[in-house]
């Protein structure tokens, strides 16, 4: 009888070093997988941001045509209604929530409030200001029913003032918060510098991606402090030396206000 023998060669597993060379292998690899996934995301959050901003805008201005003057901001407890309505007293708040209900823009959270891309609600700030040698006094120019037809945008202030227009926005984007006061983007006399635009009648923002408990620096900051002042500008790092800012700004010139108010008759 013929006996076979066998060898047995025993068969090692991985070793700890093998197998996390092989983690940081598929760690790299799931990494170049869902990095473009997270900029697609990214992008299309901001151009959702952007859109809604647009109809937002386009919303504002056709709320004037037909009312004669801009809504008043949302409250937080308002549910996207402005605050008050009607335009007979002074607005709750200058700065609040875009009035969603309120314009009948859509989609909106369960609250009634416009959300942005990262599904952070809409911000909305509109001019206060009050000319106390036409129209109501303690009526706002731009939100009290009947004040922006009453004063015209031919009048001028009496003199020494009679150089600046009787409507006359006081709301400002800055290009950074270098230098910007409660009121202005830059220290006046003698002129006033570092403007996007100097006479915004609203403005209309979304805190981008960080939302509104971002950690930014002071470019952030001034868009949510609630004065007259706002920063807007391209994203930047948290290096930038003003911090980091992903604000995303856009606001009503009293000049387009003006002409979609002619157009309709509203202003003349």
């Amino acid at each position: 009888m013929i006996k076979k023998s066998f060898s047995y060669r025993s068969v090692a597993g991985f070793t700890l070093v093998e197998m996390a060379i092989v983690i940081v292998i598929l760690g790299f690899v799931l990494g170049a997988l869902l990095l473009p996934m997270q900029v697609q995301r990214q992008q299309l959050a901001q151009s959702q941001t952007e859109s809604t901003l647009a109809i937002a805008k386009k919303a504002l201005l056709g709320f004037a045509q037909q009312h004669g003057r801009l809504p008043c901001p949302a409250t937080a407890a308002s549910n996207g209604i402005e605050q008050p309505i009607g335009g007979l007293v002074a607005c709750t708040q200058m700065a609040g929530f875009l009035p969603a209900a309120t314009l009948g823009i859509q989609p909106v959270d369960a609250q009634g409030f416009a959300l942005d891309g990262w599904n952070n609600r809409i911000l909305y700030t509109v001019t206060q200001v009050d000319n106390p040698s036409f129209g109501t006094v303690g009526l706002p120019d731009f939100t009290g029913a009947g004040e922006m037809s009453n004063i015209g945008i031919a009048t001028m202030n009496p003199a020494p003032l009679q150089t600046i227009p009787a409507l006359n926005p006081n709301l400002r984007v800055c290009l950074s918060a270098a230098g910007i006061t409660a009121s202005t983007c830059s220290t006046v006399p003698p002129n006033e510098i570092n403007f996007a635009i100097n006479n915004a009648v609203a403005v209309i923002y979304s805190t981008g991606e960080t939302g509104s408990q971002a950690v930014g620096g002071a470019d952030e900051t001034a868009n949510l402090n609630n004065d007259n002042v706002f920063v807007s500008h391209e994203p930047r790092s948290a290096a930038d030396p003003n911090g980091e800012f992903d604000h995303i700004v856009t606001w009503i010139s009293p000049y387009v206000l003006y002409n979609a108010m002619i157009e309709v008759g509203q202003l003349h």
